[in-house]
């Protein structure tokens, strides 16, 4: 029996390659009669960073700013997927339908990518590679290979065509 492939998690930084990934994802989504889940993950800041704003502007104010200004982040964020989503899907019948939801997590990138797409089920998971350079085919970028690597389920890790340029995107 084959596998069937109706839950994509598509895990994106908003850089260049995140494009080209999605597209494939929508590919995937239109051929298959499947949803998309859209992940982007914030980086939490390191422990070593906070110590001297603490220090400087107390533990209660910080901790506040920092909620305050996560919340903001993670919205705007959330209004760039959603544009994004709506332009690259603007031609397609059903635009609507192939995005079941937008996440916004904070953490490390790999353990929340791994960690949604289990909580999900998810039967794939699309990410773009960001290899530059003479090394591009060497390295795929951490992200992406720590998922590939780790991951009990099918990963297509989408890399950035050599032709590519701004205008593609």
């Amino acid at each position: 029996m084959l596998p069937s492939i109706k839950k994509i998690l598509y895990a994106t930084d908003l850089s260049k390659n995140s494009t080209f990934a999605f597209r494939y994802a929508i590919t995937l989504a239109e051929a298959l009669d499947a949803k998309i889940t859209i992940l982007y993950v914030l980086p939490t800041i390191d422990s070593a960073m906070e110590v001297p704003i603490i220090s400087q502007m107390g533990e209660e104010q910080y901790y506040k700013l920092r909620e305050e200004r996560s919340r903001e982040i993670i919205e705007s964020i959330k209004t760039k997927l959603h544009e994004f989503s709506q332009r690259e899907l603007k031609d397609l019948r059903g635009e609507n339908e192939l995005v079941s939801s937008i996440l916004v997590h904070e953490g490390d990138a790999v353990d929340e990518i791994l960690r949604t797409a289990d909580k999900l089920n998810n039967d794939i998971i699309i990410l773009g590679a960001h290899g530059k350079g003479i090394l591009s085919h060497t390295f795929l970028g951490s992200v992406s290979e720590k998922v590939l690597r780790r991951s009990t389920r099918p990963v297509l890790v989408v890399p950035i065509p050599k032709a590519a340029t701004d205008s593609d995107l």
